[in-house]
């Protein structure tokens, strides 16, 4: 048997700063339904400007419904919003010409090589030619597609394709961009580096509001995290703070014998204020205290003849926070919603 301790390494939440910042991104109660569906229920969201807000959700929680009424794409049944201080109704078409947009899947246009593409999308933002082949130029570079420029964009691979639907977003500078789960069918290697572009825009002073079920990739990116369920915002704060409404340290224990789960959580139930849990052959659970957790939890399973292959102490995960908050994990998806 292993037996480890995660600590924690001190990390101050990337977009905390002095108070009254302006804020870029406002919603008040916003709703839509779609016939009988009510995709958003009342949500309320703030993005400071140059800050990255993650809207945390499983498929179906309303994350997609919400970004379309901010980008102008569908227009609320109810509530107000304004983006870069446009309101996304009335002021619509100015609005347009000030955000970026890219969402789960590449929106190029396939027969044309990656230099048509942004030379395209330039010349509709109403550049002239030369200017929008410039600005062209400029992001193909930026995004290590110099070699590619002259390719059909139907030969790129997915991530090449993510990375040149997020350039076509940005051909005119806009100080707020939309992400509606851009790493969504990416490789590990793809998703990382498509993290490190974001962070650098967000470096260069952009605004981005980053729509996402990947738990790993709320907590490397967003500077605050809005979690939306069932068309409503249930928690807001920095991964920091929403890991500490989970409370305490968590132990985990992976079993010998999976069949031994309901033993594994009996005996280890008397050392938190919450029933443990048990999913996969790993039994979690919430400790009332730290020091003395792993002697306990070993002689507490010692005598009720569970065997563990292993047992880590570490503190809350985003994951924890999001099965605390909902019930059901981040990855799961409720097909009975209109989308994410």
């Amino acid at each position: 048997m292993q037996t480890r301790t995660e600590v924690p390494t001190a990390r101050s939440a990337p977009g905390s700063g002095p108070p009254g910042r302006e804020i870029a991104v406002r919603a008040r109660g916003l709703r839509k339904s779609f016939g009988a569906v009510r995709a958003l229920d009342g949500v309320d969201l703030e993005v400071e400007r140059g800050t990255v807000l993650g809207l945390l959700g499983p498929n179906g929680a309303g994350k997609t419904t919400t970004v379309r009424v901010l980008t102008t794409l569908l227009r609320p049944d109810d509530g107000s919003a304004e983006v870069d201080g446009l309101d996304v109704v009335a002021q619509a078409a100015q609005l347009r010409e000030r955000i970026g947009l890219a969402g789960q899947y590449a929106a190029v246009d396939e027969n044309l090589t990656g230099e048509e593409n942004l030379t395209m999308v330039g010349r509709l933002y109403g550049m002239r030619r030369a200017r929008a082949k410039a600005r062209a130029g400029e992001l193909l570079e930026r995004f290590d597609l110099v070699e590619a420029a002259k390719r059909p964009a139907r030969t790129y691979s997915g991530g090449m394709r993510r990375r040149l639907d997020l350039a076509a977003a940005l051909v005119a500078q806009p100080p707020v961009l939309f992400l509606d789960e851009p790493t969504t069918g990416l490789d590990p290697r793809s998703r990382l580096a498509l993290w490190e572009t974001i962070e650098g825009l967000v470096e260069d002073g952009t605004t981005v509001l980053l729509t996402t079920q990947y738990l790993d990739e709320a907590d490397r990116l967003a500077h605050r995290i809005a979690v939306i369920d069932h068309g409503r915002v249930i928690a807001e704060g920095t991964a920091d703070e929403l890991k500490d409404r989970v409370g305490g340290e968590r132990l985990e224990v992976t079993l010998d014998d999976v069949a031994q789960a309901d033993a594994a959580v009996l005996a280890l139930a008397p050392m938190s204020d919450e029933a443990p849990i048990a999913r996969d052959g790993v039994v979690s659970v919430a400790v009332r205290r730290r020091n003395g957790a792993i002697v306990e939890a070993v002689e507490r399973l010692k005598q009720a003849g569970v065997g563990v292959d292993d047992l880590v102490l570490r503190r809350p995960t985003l994951d924890d926070v999001f099965l605390a908050l909902t019930g059901h994990a981040a990855e799961q998806a409720d097909d009975a919603r209109e989308e994410g």
